[in-house]
């Protein structure tokens, strides 16, 4: 069943892209796909926090303020999905020497 709540399909959509670079021709690694995933969100996220300030100074003074809720949302965020995959993933596909 597809979820078709729009928060849930616009974050399909990055895992979508994630998951075709991964497939591309480059031989990427998920780490390297999760490294560029990473930086883009935080380029995104800072793009969006200094939308709202009308001065550099004002955005210095809630530098500090604005990283911690970008840290405390992905913290919730991926302590649930870690949960989710703990109780739910086939842990039998990994390729992993043994």
């Amino acid at each position: 069943m597809v979820n078709k709540e729009p928060f849930v399909q616009r974050a399909d959509e990055h895992i979508f892209l994630a998951n075709e670079q991964l497939n591309n021709k480059e031989e990427l690694t998920p780490g390297e796909v999760s490294a560029s995933f990473l930086f883009g969100a935080a380029r995104f996220n800072s793009w969006v926090a200094a939308s709202e300030f009308d001065s550099a100074e004002a955005m210095t003074a809630a530098k500090e303020e604005i990283s911690e809720y970008f840290i405390k949302e992905y913290r919730q965020m991926l302590e649930q999905h870690l949960q989710s995959h703990i109780e739910s993933y086939d842990f039998s596909v990994n390729n992993l020497d043994k």
